[in-house]
């Protein structure tokens, strides 16, 4: 464990920091429980109050959940995405709602700004996302579409806009996971990923903004 032995002043603030490190840099991967309360108190050289402290500020913020008689795991990697986690309160239609919005414009901007190096690697992430639709790990194929939906974004090179999609990360790909299935993979949602890409490699804006929302309006009548 990274953890150090925390000075004697701001205790609470330094050790917030210490554990939102060890999220934000993967340490205590999403999903994984957090050392319990006494390992916390041996490793930082703090009290139980403090690390208690921490631990509810952290939670408030939606890094981290407590879940009584089980112990406290990590649910986000950032405030921002715990933040939007709860306005979104894991509801599909919500995620896909606030995807459409986000990816409509996202592919739009793409479409005007995208470079030969963005091109490239689109046509990879997509190749990739196709084989892996087509192979026999659901795990890695989420994964694929999920990374090309983010290449997608940014290609719009807009910084603000990659960083709100990165913020909403564990609610993108739980929007991905519970769509995923893979007896539509030759359905109209493969086709709909080429020609989305497509449209933003031929700088079709208008295009790329109708491919993308479309996809998502797709997902909203069959999946909520």
């Amino acid at each position: 464990m990274a953890l150090v032995t925390t000075q004697r002043t701001g205790l609470v603030d330094q050790v917030i920091e210490q554990m939102r490190t060890a999220v934000t840099e993967g340490e205590w991967p999403i999903g994984e429980r957090i050392p319990t309360e006494s390992e916390l108190v041996t490793s930082l050289g703090v009290g139980r109050n403090t690390v208690r402290e921490a631990v509810r500020a952290l939670s408030h913020s939606g890094l981290l959940e407590v879940r009584q008689g089980d112990g406290t795991y990590v649910r986000a990697t950032s405030e921002l995405s715990g933040a939007m986690r709860r306005l979104c309160t894991d509801e599909l239609r919500e995620a896909l709602e606030v995807r459409r919005m986000i990816e409509a414009d996202g592919a739009y901007h793409a479409a005007l700004r995208r470079t030969d190096a963005d091109i490239e690697a689109l046509r990879t992430a997509l190749h990739e996302r196709n084989a892996t639709v087509y192979g026999d790990d659901d795990a890695a194929a989420i994964e694929a579409d999920f990374q090309l939906h983010l290449l997608i974004i940014d290609c719009a090179h807009n910084t603000l806009l990659a960083e709100l999609y990165r913020g909403l990360m564990e609610t993108m790909r739980a929007s991905v996971a519970t769509t995923f299935n893979r007896d539509d993979k030759y359905q109209d949602d493969q086709i709909m990923h080429d020609a989305l890409v497509e449209a933003i490699v031929s700088g079709d804006a208008e295009r790329a903004a109708r491919e993308a929302g479309g996809f998502f309006e797709d997902l909203l009548r069959r999946h909520t």
